[in-house]
């Protein structure tokens, strides 16, 4: 039989995140996906701030970027939320379909030696003390250490788990169609309401268009896989024309029901993306939910098969991330009702766009879309504490850089400013990266400016685990912290 530490099911940029994840941090990984190769479907078609920051600091947002399209907005129910003063590197959504996202993702796994099994579904699993033995749809068994489920809406290991996907059912029926036009329109047309629905008409790459028409007098039936005429014809009944497409090279259909797993966890098997939730792809923050749950997820297995801290890190996993998605599915059946047609619906709408051009408002919508404002409790009330840290630029040892290139090594990051020297934590400095700096004051979203701190303890994630503004109060709350997070060691 063969043995690994890590075995993920499933497909899409979840997986590959998080076996980039465990891989960079040295765990062996095996990636069984029961498709036979690359799809090829562009599927999601963008990424929002917080996920190209975590891109960002993996060096896999360079690669990205010039595929894409910068969009300085995003949308609420299809109501422009203006994303440009937002305190980021990246204050805009990357236009940039899943397919590319995942050549890069895979290629990058691919070259940090994780086993991507192709055509290899997980049909079974059954789990002890000590591991979990996995079997394949080829008949092949493999034993590891923890599974992890990130293997869809449909998800088989959530099943076999014994996990309750708890929610709402559809309400409503939406239709794409990946197209050449021969007669597009001028301009991008976004969520234009017309009758029962409302359609958009979007270039996404030279020569080729995303069209999608939302129904709301029609229930998604799963059952049933739309064709090109079918959407055509749903097309041109809420849009009134079909701007001569043909040449469909993608066809798909997906509804607003909302569902989310009751627990990420049984015993040693994890759910992580769309195994964990689903809803109305309002924004594309589905895929942008599951990155961020793989990040979250892979430093911590990898913290704990390395036997640097206990199982009880783990549990941080679901009570960080189950909030935050929990809050994506709240937010998107709010769209989904604030999308219906009809006067009254009309009356709303005019409403919360004169409510959007409150400064506050916007910025709240915009941060919760982006994933900017995620606080995690990391029991700390340093303003910094639990947040994702700044992208700053630094001067280290004279030499210029910024956070997110200091974060690549996939290590836990402490920074010092006037601080205690590298030298103080030497009981860790085998498994972390410290690093005196010069830095400016930063902005926070959803906090505004604050001073420097004296030292910061950041997480593989990105997130401050620790911060002071003392320097000569780090050294008992540090230890503390650096415990906590990543196991005993000495502090001297």
């Amino acid at each position: 039989m063969e043995t690994t530490q890590v075995v993920i099911a499933g497909a899409g940029p979840t997986r590959l995140m998080l076996a980039g994840e465990l891989r960079l941090a040295g765990i062996e990984v095996v990636v069984l996906d029961a498709l036979p190769g690359r799809s090829g479907e562009s599927r999601a078609g963008g990424i929002h701030a917080r996920t190209m920051e975590l891109f960002d600091q993996r060096g896999l947002l360079e690669r990205l970027l010039p595929q894409g399209r910068a969009i300085q907005a995003g949308h609420f129910a299809g109501l422009r939320l203006d994303f440009s003063d937002f305190p980021t590197r990246y204050p805009f959504t990357l236009g940039i379909v899943q397919a590319a996202i995942e050549r890069e993702l895979d290629d990058y796994v691919t070259d940090l030696g994780a086993k991507v099994r192709w055509g290899s579904p997980m049909v079974g699993f059954r789990q002890d003390t000590t591991g979990v033995e996995v079997e394949t749809g080829g008949g092949d068994r493999i034993r590891c250490e923890f599974l992890v489920g990130c293997d869809g809406g449909r998800s088989a290991v959530r099943k076999l788990a014994g996990i309750d996907f708890s929610g709402t059912d559809a309400t409503m029926t939406g239709l794409l169609a990946d197209v050449e036009l021969a007669d597009p329109p001028a301009d991008t047309v976004f969520s234009r309401r017309r009758g029962p629905g409302d359609f958009s008409v979007m270039a996404f790459q030279p020569g080729w268009y995303r069209l999608m028409v939302q129904r709301h007098d029609r229930v998604l039936d799963r059952a049933a896989e739309p064709d090109f005429e079918a959407f055509r014809e749903s097309f041109v009944e809420v849009a009134g024309t079909d701007y001569g497409m043909h040449s469909p090279r993608w066809v798909s259909q997906y509804g607003d029901t909302a569902r989310q797993a009751d627990r990420y966890r049984e015993g040693r098997v994890f759910l992580a993306g769309d195994a964990a939730h689903i809803h109305y792809p309002a924004g594309g923050q589905g895929l942008n939910t599951g990155v961020q749950d793989a990040v979250n997820l892979g430093w911590k297995l990898a913290t704990v098969l390395r036997g640097e801290a206990s199982d009880d890190l783990l549990d941080t996993y679901a009570a960080e991330r189950h909030p935050v998605a929990a809050r994506v599915l709240q937010n998107t059946r709010a769209q989904t009702a604030l999308s219906r047609p009809g006067p009254h619906t009309e009356a709303l709408r005019e409403t919360f766009a004169g409510l959007f051009d409150i400064a506050d408002v916007r910025r709240q919508l915009g941060l919760m879309i982006t994933s900017l404002d995620i606080r995690y409790d990391v029991k700390s009330d340093h303003p910094l504490a639990g947040r994702r840290i700044p992208d700053a630029d630094l001067l280290v040892a004279g030499e210029a850089t910024r956070v997110c290139e200091l974060l690549r090594t996939g290590r836990p990051l402490l920074l010092t400013f006037g601080g205690p020297p590298a030298s103080s934590v030497t009981g860790w400095t085998d498994r972390l990266d410290c690093v005196t700096a010069d830095t400016q004051q930063w902005k926070v979203p959803g906090v505004g400016d604050i001073a420097t701190p004296a030292a910061v303890l950041v997480r593989p994630d990105g997130y401050v685990a620790w911060a002071s503004d003392d320097a000569d109060a780090t050294g008992s709350s540090l230890s503390d912290a650096l415990t906590t997070w990543f196991g005993p060691a000495s502090l001297t």
